[in-house]
């Protein structure tokens, strides 16, 4: 009798241990085939907003020419807002600036982006890795534009030179103010995070913290109004493109969650609780 209850034990163990490694496999097989899944649609999504000028129309020259004329009117007023934000940054908590400077710098902004992705991944949640994959796809679109467009326009921070004072092509770091950086990575995870609510107070709130970052910028003297105000601009319609391309090629399940209706089922001896899906 202890020899058939040993092998039993054995035999469980055996069973366990085979059903174990069989879900680990499993579950292995599904991080590789999404993380494969996702990353095609990071590379399509940066692809598609890259090339997105070429084929514009009518509504998207409107928007350019809208986000054209409004940096333009920022731009005649850098001088006064400089001046503005100058008097408001000593009366400006330590701990809000350095949010400010630490949350839109790329490494952790990078660090923050594959957090989200990663447990959205593990814990095999389709909209936290589709938020994940958005994020990261807008984060290096516009990453790739405002980095040649610094170098391009070499435009001078508040702090080195003068809201006129431009060298092109120029390697030095004074001279890469426009855009920020900083504000459109912070800005581009808040607008990304912010589409995945429908309450506005929730979105209210993750906004007023994605602006925490251009704000500093400029109470830093690090970057002129009208670079901030085109970081903005560029992150919500970059943001807002790949988003639309996702929904329109359904990488993704889109749909509401089904609802399941519960009630009580009871016979003869038994009883229960059903779920109808």
């Amino acid at each position: 009798m202890k020899k058939i209850i040993t092998n039993i034990f054995f035999f469980l163990i055996t069973i366990t241990a085979i059903s174990q490694t069989d879900s680990t496999f499993n579950e292995e097989k599904r991080i590789w085939k999404n993380l494969k899944h996702d990353g095609k649609v990071a590379l399509k999504s940066v692809g598609h907003s890259l090339s997105r000028p070429i084929h514009w129309q009518g509504k998207d020259f409107l928007t350019a020419g809208g986000i054209i004329a409004g940096t333009s009117i920022l731009y005649l007023s850098d001088n006064e807002a400089k001046r503005y934000f100058e008097k408001q940054e000593k009366d400006v908590p330590g701990v809000i600036k350095s949010f400010g400077w630490y949350f839109g710098s790329p490494q952790n902004f990078f660090m923050v982006s594959a957090g989200i992705y990663g447990f959205g991944l593990v814990t095999d949640n389709e909209k936290v890795r589709r938020t994940g994959i958005l994020i990261i796809s807008s984060a290096t679109t516009t990453g790739i534009i405002q980095s040649l467009s610094k170098t391009i326009v070499g435009r001078a921070r508040p702090n080195n030179g003068n809201r006129d004072d431009f060298d092109p092509l120029s390697n030095k770091p004074g001279y890469h103010s426009f855009p920020s950086g900083h504000s459109i990575l912070s800005f581009s995870m808040a607008h990304s995070i912010a589409k995945q609510f429908d309450s506005l107070w929730v979105k209210a709130g993750i906004y007023s913290i994605g602006s925490i970052a251009p704000i500093s910028r400029l109470w830093k003297g690090a970057h002129w109004l009208s670079d901030v105000g085109l970081s903005l601009a560029l992150s919500i319609v970059v943001v807002d493109s790949i988003d639309n391309f996702m929904q329109k090629n359904e990488y993704y399940d889109y749909s509401k969650p089904k609802t399941i209706s519960w009630r009580i089922s009871a016979g003869v001896g038994t009883i229960g609780l059903v779920g109808t899906f």
